[in-house]
């Protein structure tokens, strides 16, 4: 273990390019973060520049969209929501439900698109798309949809993958296209009597999505068959990096690939392993920096363990290999030369961790520790600010904490409130009833100018754009 402190390094805007935009120009934020201290675990509260938010900060934001006071933000921030749960799609066919990781493949004069999952899980009707679905029996896959940053209105959306299951998060390639990941290895199809199955008929892939939607969709084989969650893809060597959101057997993969430009061309598949480190599950000291290795994956298609019926094939070759096992690993960006990845439930406090894996190095520091629910409740997806910041969506599903955050976190490794999630519905909208505040965000993504973020509320199933005071943030 190296407990040097690292050098700071200051982004500013104009180094800004957000990762979901589709560039091959990589761009810059904050490297601050490798030198955290782990001050607000130690009970800071104040800053010196700009006030940390605090829930009492925020007030009730009216949707400009229903009229309906679905969010909490800070005071001058607005928003507009789009493509509920049911609303009518290009064609005619309903959004379907289960909103998730999303991110921004295109812009043109202003106006961007953006890919969205679908976490349907199991057995289902296939999304009605023009070209072909997967599976019939896969209720997942994506939507795309647009929003005109110059007139601030949303525009229109359509299917663009059908016939997957539970699309969880993903990415967006320097091509510009979005890898839509699958959290499950279900197989819908029928097992032949020597035990085989056809690989067409079963799940757990990464399927790489236009902008304009997939005629044909193609799982990317050599990607490996795992419970996905998402991935970030180093802009300066091609690798993609991934993340598995499986309890405690979850390792973190690379995919270096044959052809950067075309990962269906195939490549090899790696489990990171932390020197000395056989398991990162539990508490770590913030700032702590380890170096790392790679543990081949000689059948990456091998979704299950030898004579078993779990979902850790991948992950137990990489074991044997002496990989290192995390705490259900969620979010993944890139920025500023590093990876960064949240273990959801990792910590003494089980409650969340945020790691930065810089790949020119090879080397993987701990950067914030969650010390309790209060402070942050099991981080999910994230996404790197303009300001040079980390935007994290919490993911959990009980306690006092229930109601659902966004935090921000700055340069230094402040966290500060941004978000909550205020959705409570008596049929206002598409017939929805019910106390949603509880129900997760995912999905964040910032235009290339850094004026709007997009972000979803998984369940009743909404997009939202919000824009506002951007500067008065500490992120």
């Amino acid at each position: 273990m190296d407990n040097r402190k690292p050098v700071k390094i200051v982004a500013n805007r104009r180094q800004f390019l957000c990762d979901t935009f589709s560039v091959a120009t990589s761009f810059t934020i904050g490297g601050a973060f490798a030198a955290l201290t782990g001050r607000l675990a130690h009970g800071e509260s104040q800053l010196s520049f700009k006030r940390k938010m605090v829930e009492e900060d925020l007030v009730e934001a009216i949707d400009e969209t229903t009229g309906l006071g679905l969010l909490k933000l800070p005071r001058g921030f607005r928003y507009r929501s789009f493509g509920w749960t049911h609303d009518e799609m290009r064609g005619g066919s309903p959004t379907p439900p289960a909103h998730d990781g999303m991110g921004l493949v295109s812009e043109k004069n202003g106006v961007v698109t953006l890919v969205r999952n679908h976490e349907v899980n199991g057995t289902a009707v296939a999304i009605p798309i023009v070209g072909s679905s997967f599976d019939a029996k896969g209720g997942g896959g994506c939507t795309s949809l647009t929003f005109d940053t110059k007139q601030e209105r949303w525009l229109e959306s359509w299917s663009s993958l059908s016939g997957t299951v539970r699309n969880c998060a993903g990415g967006v390639t320097p091509g510009g296209n979005w890898l839509s990941c699958e959290e499950t290895v279900v197989q819908n199809g029928d097992v032949r009597d020597n035990g085989s199955y056809d690989l067409d008929q079963v799940h757990g892939w990464i399927f790489e999505v236009p902008s304009a939607g997939q005629q044909r969709p193609e799982p990317l084989r050599e990607m490996g068959r795992f419970s996905h969650e998402a991935i970030a893809v180093d802009r300066n060597t091609g690798v993609v990096y991934e993340t598995e959101d499986n309890n405690n057997t979850s390792g973190f993969y690379r995919f270096i690939p044959n052809d950067r430009d075309r990962l269906a061309a195939g490549g090899r598949l790696q489990m990171m392993k932390v020197i000395g480190q056989d398991d990162l599950c539990g508490g770590v000291k913030e700032g702590a920096i380890f170096d790392v290795d790679w543990v081949d994956i000689a059948d990456p298609m091998r979704a299950h363990s030898p004579n078993t019926s779990d979902e850790s094939g991948v992950f137990y070759q990489g074991k044997s290999g002496g990989g290192t096992t995390f705490s259900r690993l969620e979010g993944c960006w890139f920025g500023n030369k590093r990876v960064y990845f949240d273990a959801t439930s990792g910590g003494a406090a089980q409650v969340g961790q945020i790691w930065a894996f810089d790949p020119v190095e090879q080397k993987l520091q701990m950067i914030f520790e969650s010390p309790g629910a209060e402070v942050l409740n099991m981080p999910d997806n994230l996404c790197v600010s303009p300001r040079g910041g980390i935007l994290i969506c919490e993911d959990s599903d009980y306690g006092k904490y229930a109601k659902q955050r966004i935090h921000g976190m700055d340069q230094e490794g402040h966290l500060s409130l941004f978000a909550v999630n205020n959705i409570q519905l008596t049929g206002q909208k598409n017939g929805f009833q019910g106390d949603f505040r509880n129900k997760e965000w995912c999905g964040a993504s910032f235009s290339p100018d850094g004026e709007w973020l997009f972000v979803n509320i998984q369940v009743p199933g909404i997009t939202f754009a919000i824009t506002g005071p951007w500067k008065d943030t500490l992120f």
